[in-house]
């Protein structure tokens, strides 16, 4: 018995025993990302099982047979139930798996790096960590001063700004907003004021893919990438973000991941603001204004395959 795996029309594709990579995607967004990560894997030879929505009841079957194997695994479903035999049998098996779910989960718990960050040396907003409305409903009275006039309100786990709220002003919002994500803690944290460099906001994300740094200019409002040249880098003196992220990346363990960090103007810092990403949005910016330069996603694709291809095949 062979697995089907089909693409998003539904075209059949090579088969085979082993893969190199299995990767679980359901985001119809992700459709370029994969295109180019599997263009990468094929430029070298490194074979690839895509598990998606349409051929999951295929493949599912046949790898608890145990007719088809993989050597390597990268979820893209953020964790998603139906895709849970897959992530069993990467750890079961031994499989290098690009960002564990183990470390993944705790990694983009906020309320839980937020001391692992600080106690690393890392400077974060001041915050305020609240239990969540399920666990506590009715909390102790707060002191919001040291928050200033305007703060950030955001639940303890998820990402692309859901449910966070930029220019709090008062205790009712925070009121209000637990109540959205009650299974939450949330945090409460001081907003940071960016230094202007040459004109832009000195606000950064920065994509970690085994070792190598993406680093871009991120407006926080428009969400629209830059990448930092390596002129701006070494003009500016950006080598901190390299700096910080690699601490970062040696705290959560993850292989593939973004941070969001800024230079702060009212205490001349870097602070980091988002802490760890592990479902990076991967849209081209060529197709979405507020996606990652076009450029800077093939390199991450080509790296993760040259990654797959070196734990695979230990070149």
């Amino acid at each position: 018995m062979q697995a089907i795996r089909r693409g998003l029309r539904g075209d059949k594709i090579l088969m085979m025993t082993h893969y190199d990579l299995c990767l679980t995607w359901c985001w119809k967004y992700d459709a370029d990302f994969v295109r180019l990560l599997e263009a990468a894997c094929q430029a070298r030879s490194v074979s690839l099982l895509q598990v998606t929505p349409e051929s999951l009841s295929s493949v599912l079957p046949v790898l608890e047979a145990g007719q088809i194997t993989f050597g390597a695994y990268l979820d893209r479903t953020e964790h998603e139930a139906p895709y849970e035999p897959f992530f069993r049998w990467a750890r079961e098996h031994n499989s290098y798996r690009v960002n564990p779910k183990e470390a993944a989960d705790w990694a983009e718990e906020k309320a839980f790096m937020h001391p692992v960050l600080i106690n690393a040396g890392l400077v974060t907003p001041y915050t305020i960590i609240l239990p969540s409305y399920d666990e506590q409903p009715v909390l102790p009275t707060l002191d919001l001063s040291p928050l200033g006039e305007r703060f950030v309100i955001k639940p303890s786990y998820g990402g692309g700004g859901e449910g966070v709220v930029m220019d709090a002003t008062c205790l009712e919002q925070v009121l209000s907003r637990r109540t959205e994500f009650s299974h939450l803690k949330y945090l409460l944290q001081k907003t940071i004021t960016p230094k202007k460099i040459d004109g832009r906001d000195a606000w950064f994300r920065v994509i970690f893919c085994d070792g190598k740094f993406y680093m871009c200019w991120w407006d926080p409002h428009t969400h629209v990438y830059t990448a930092v040249s390596a002129e701006e880098e070494s003009k500016y003196d950006l080598s901190a973000l390299r700096d910080i992220t690699a601490r970062i990346a040696a705290l959560c363990g993850l292989a593939f991941f973004s941070t969001e960090i800024a230079y702060s103007s009212s205490e001349p810092q870097w602070v980091v603001i988002d802490y760890v990403n592990d479902q990076i949005d991967m849209r081209l910016q060529s197709q979405a204004q507020d996606g990652v330069p076009d450029a800077v996603v093939e390199k991450i694709t080509v790296e993760l395959a040259s990654l797959i291809e070196k734990r695979c095949r230990r070149v």
